[in-house]
């Protein structure tokens, strides 16, 4: 029989029977090689998601039943709330930053010529695991300045404007004059007299406020003026005469001493290298003497990075340092795509630099920043690491996220596998829309 006594449709079905896909591979043969995957697929990802889904069904036991009973409790618990309410903050701020940053570089570092080492440097942190880059963190929101970079900067830059206190953490000697005044000050309990210098002896100053100071000298006396001298009242290895300036006490320089008559400050002055201050007589003679509080201030201490109430931005900042390099090399290759001559022919027209970026580039870059915010988002949503590691227990609380909750549920003091199921459940229903958006986003692409 010949070809031309083969039905059309029988050779259009053996025609059908023998086409290849697009690749020139069989529809049998793909599908055994896809196997193994679609196995594994199944086994790390179907089955725990349907195990999870059976398991928030059921009470901390695993025997009891209570339906949405682990949903409702979710909702209800002030811990869970608190992580919901922050995982908000972290997807809409996180996201967003480290896009922004990131588009920023890759705009900028087209314009110089070491923008590739920029680019390298800025990359640099996505080598770094969560773990290293939590403990990092958690050292440079360190409160102790000597060690804390956040703090160092932050004090060093408070300091620039306001002066720190000469001596704080000083006080009066025992059986001084001196007597607490509020504020931290302290005021002499009797008034000044003519001719009789004042003795502000005290104690409890810092080795290093007085490392480099002058022996101590008694005031002498001064027409028309009142005198005094503030010192450290304390002789290294003992023997030293209280209220007395004794061979080798320290003077106490710097400090601002004030005569204060009704609670109001009628004459001030700060004490010499020596520790000798002088007072107009007319003024300071009946009038008390004063140490303010800003001579003893405890020294400022920055900021509590760490704190309930900063907690959470720390920790962003954190994040925003690891990911805003991967947004700027992903944007960086989109921008690589734009057509040069859009940008030249729109600065020939007469555009500046900023309506170029924000009329030509930007939006010339939509489907990349999307891909790399949709990106993040998703990310975010599954923050645990950082979280862990760089909140202090005191902290962890207020830093609390959904995915921490998940863990502390699940395997904390408190263990309640069918909560932390249900919380797995949640986190699961609040990625699938920002997954659905980007498979929509891809398929559109794909019609290009």
């Amino acid at each position: 029989m010949s070809d031309a006594d083969v039905p059309a449709g029988a050779a259009a079905g053996g025609r059908v029977r023998r086409r290849r896909g697009v690749t020139g591979t069989r529809a049998w043969v793909a599908a055994v090689f896809l196997l193994p995957a679609l196995v594994l697929l199944g086994a790390l990802v179907v089955c725990p998601i349907g195990f999870s889904v059976y398991r928030s069904l059921f009470d901390a036991s695993g025997n009891g039943f209570v339906g949405l009973g682990n949903y409702g409790q979710m909702f209800s618990d002030e811990a869970i709330r608190t992580a919901l309410r922050n995982n908000v903050v972290w997807v809409v701020v996180a996201p967003a930053v480290s896009t922004a940053l990131g588009l920023i570089f890759a705009v900028l570092t087209e314009r110089v010529r070491w923008g590739t080492a920029f680019k390298l440097v800025v990359f640099m942190p996505m080598a770094i695991s969560m773990l290293a880059a939590g403990i990092i963190f958690r050292l440079v929101y360190d409160q102790d300045p000597q060690r804390g970079v956040a703090n160092a900067v932050w004090v060093g830059v408070h300091d620039a404007f306001a002066a720190p206190a000469p001596f704080p953490g000083a006080k009066p000697r025992p059986n001084a004059d001196l007597r607490p005044s509020g504020g931290g000050s302290f005021t002499t309990a009797s008034v000044v007299r003519a001719g009789s210098p004042v003795k502000l002896p005290l104690v409890a100053v810092r080795p290093e406020d007085v490392r480099d100071a002058q022996q101590a000298v008694a005031a002498r006396e001064r027409p028309g003026m009142v005198t005094g001298t503030a010192w450290l009242d304390f002789t290294r290895g003992g023997g030293g005469r209280p209220n007395a300036i004794d061979p080798g006490e320290k003077a106490l320089a710097g400090l601002t001493v004030q005569a204060v008559r009704g609670g109001a400050v009628v004459a001030s002055a700060t004490t010499a290298a020596d520790g000798t201050f002088a007072l107009p007589a007319a003024k300071a003679v009946g009038a008390r003497i004063r140490l303010p509080g800003a001579d003893f201030a405890a020294a400022y201490n920055g900021v509590d990075w760490l704190g309930p109430a900063l907690v959470t931005p720390a920790i962003i900042g954190s994040y925003v340092w690891m990911w805003a390099g991967f947004a700027m090399v992903l944007i960086a290759a989109g921008l690589a795509g734009v057509p040069r001559e859009l940008l030249e022919a729109a600065r020939v027209d007469g555009a500046g630099e900023w309506q170029v970026f924000r009329r030509i580039t930007v939006p010339l870059l939509a489907p990349v920043l999307v891909v790399v915010l949709v990106t993040l988002m998703i990310n975010v949503l599954k923050i645990f690491d950082l979280v862990y590691i760089i909140a202090p227990g005191s902290s962890l609380r207020s830093a609390n996220v959904l995915a921490l909750q998940l863990f502390q549920s699940s395997f904390g003091t408190d263990v309640n596998e069918g909560l932390g199921s249900a919380i797995a459940v949640f986190l699961l229903l609040l990625v699938l829309p920002v997954m659905y958006v980007n498979l929509r986003r891809l398929r559109k692409e794909r019609r290009r």
